[in-house]
């Protein structure tokens, strides 16, 4: 118990904490934007690669690191427009859609690394983004700008769904697209705004990984966090301040089990420590997704003129 409440007084515990809840922190705005207008982005897992992958190329190729960060989400958002003319254009599966782009976004990023540099075995490195040591804050002064930039996304999103009325046409799209027509609101250039910058987001999370977290690209580096930012979207029903306390709880078992290795007794297998944050996330997840209230016209698809 004394080892624990050392470990929790530990600024280097929380300086971690907040660096894992970055990416997800971003992935989560990104899923909540395009869920709120109504549709499923299963895409997030490839986006975040790519964005991880352009970014870090881009900054390799001699691009400032800010300018890295763009590209990043440009790359995200070229990926939310596909999926938004097939989901929307189309109203093809938005699973099958998002699923797709997964797999496609991965293979190009990977295709695109080998191409890149096909000799090497050690993945080139980059100058990361440095700690925001000037800032007069513990521990959040350890942490890179990116990191301050995904804190404020959490009161800027939630201002702009709910005191805009580009917030209120995203989430009347989400609830009642036929409702939201009769208004005179475009159900089909609102859902995709929504899709293409809540994609954004999802590449400049990749990016972090690259160009904040690391100084290289590699393989399976996003590690399944797109899908965490999935479900820690039920977990927040739909609202970005829940979004962050999903964030940083996940981020909070994940820095935890990473410490109880280090201190762990050699007899207990190490895939037990990397369970455990999954298992009470699965938990927190099933206890509040029974009260969660979805947007209404989530994974329907909408054609104008159609009852």
């Amino acid at each position: 118990m004394l080892e624990l409440l050392d470990l929790l007084t530990n600024p280097a515990f929380w300086t971690a904490v907040l660096r894992i809840a970055t990416p997800l922190i971003l992935g989560t705005l990104g899923v909540l934007l395009c869920e709120r207008a109504g549709v499923l982005n299963l895409g997030i897992e490839g986006i975040m690669v790519a964005g991880a992958f352009s970014g870090w190329l881009a900054v390799y190729l001699g691009a400032p690191l800010w300018l890295g960060v763009v590209v990043a989400g440009l790359t995200g958002a070229a990926f939310g427009l596909l999926h938004a003319a097939l989901t929307v254009g189309l109203a093809l599966s938005q699973h099958v859609s998002g699923l797709g782009i997964t797999l496609l976004a991965t293979a190009l990023s990977y295709y695109g690394y080998r191409v890149s540099f096909p000799k090497v075995n050690t993945p080139p490195t980059v100058t990361p983004f440095a700690p925001m040591d000037w800032l007069p804050i513990p521990i959040l002064n350890t942490q890179t700008a990116l990191t301050l930039l995904a804190l404020l996304l959490v009161p800027a999103i939630g201002w702009l769904l709910y005191r805009t009325p580009a917030g209120l046409a995203v989430r009347m799209v989400g609830e009642n697209p036929a409702s939201a027509e009769g208004q005179g609101i475009s159900v089909a250039r609102t859902r995709t705004a929504a899709i293409v910058a809540g994609s954004a987001l999802m590449g400049v999370a990749g990016s972090f990984l690259t160009l904040a977290a690391f100084n290289a690209f590699f393989f399976n580096m996003v590690n399944g966090r797109g899908w965490i930012c999935v479900a820690l979207v039920v977990f927040a029903s739909w609202r970005p301040g829940k979004a962050l306390l999903g964030a940083l709880l996940f981020a909070f078992f994940d820095a935890l089990q990473l410490r109880l290795q280090q201190q762990g007794d050699a007899a207990l297998p190490y895939q037990l420590y990397l369970m455990l944050p999954y298992l009470l996330s699965i938990l927190a997840l099933v206890l509040v997704a029974r009260k969660a209230a979805y947007p209404q016209a989530l994974m329907k698809p909408y054609r104008k003129g159609e009852r």
